[in-house]
């Protein structure tokens, strides 16, 4: 009797942390849109008892973990979704894919527009020196918005430097001031207000790109990450993306 006492309570500690790992959900993504999915993760925490961790950015750095512990992931753009899941079809089960919102593409410019860039036109202009990330959701964004206007040529004339992910960009433009304007979405700006202006582009010359979700093949708590994609989707959660930039 005493040997089993003392194996219940050498055993009791390791099922609490047990049941606190599993009753966090692990939510992995691009940094983009981290600023929605935290404030959301937040509330739903707050309102049901769930705990929710968004873990973002680029995906090398989150990747092993997520092949762990994952129960939802995200995306910045539905191709970015489409690619991971490509890569890792043991681990993102496409069956329970969602898209939640779009948002738009828009200029970012220097505090005070010290450029006088209002349109994609302006970005051809002699002298202007554009930031350029290629991937992370972006893959191709400059060139969809400039081919409708035939400004493909002199757009690309004007890239300063090419980066592989939003961070890296971020880095950039925060380093260096020889880049006067970068081509993304409109919801950076909402991350970037100290160092950026937004320059908005006229709805019929804009794209936008979705936000995908999906469950993990190996969550163990399916039930609670389907609440939690509901809430995603609810009036409530329309409203904080909506805040961050989303339409």
């Amino acid at each position: 009797m005493k040997t089993l006492l003392i194996a219940l309570l050498m055993t009791t500690p390791l099922l609490t942390d047990a049941q606190t790992t599993t009753d966090t959900l692990y939510v992995y993504g691009p940094g983009g849109p981290l600023g929605p999915m935290n404030e959301c993760a937040t509330l739903f925490g707050e309102q049901t008892g769930h705990p929710v961790k968004v873990i973002a950015g680029p995906e090398a750095n989150w990747l092993p973990q997520a092949q762990q512990r994952a129960d939802l992931f995200f995306g910045g753009s539905e191709y970015m979704l489409t690619q991971l899941t490509a890569a890792h079809p043991d681990l993102i089960d496409a069956g329970s894919r969602t898209e939640l919102y779009r948002r738009a593409a828009a200029i970012l410019v220097r505090p005070g527009n010290p450029k006088g860039i209002k349109t994609l036109r302006n970005l051809t202009r002699p002298g202007i020196t554009l930031l350029d990330v290629n991937g992370a959701g972006q893959l191709g964004l400059w060139e969809d918005l400039a081919g409708r206007q035939k400004l493909i040529g002199g757009i690309q004339a004007n890239i300063g430097q090419s980066f592989a992910n939003s961070a890296l960009g971020i880095a950039a433009w925060k380093q260096d001031s020889r880049y006067d304007a970068w081509i993304t979405y409109s919801s950076w700006h909402n991350r970037l207000t100290a160092e950026t202006d937004l320059v908005r582009l006229p709805a019929a010359e804009t794209v936008y790109r979705g936000t995908p979700v999906a469950l993990s093949k190996t969550t163990r708590q399916p039930a609670i990450v389907r609440q939690f994609v509901d809430f995603l989707r609810s009036e409530a959660g329309h409203g904080i993306f909506k805040k961050w930039g989303w339409d």
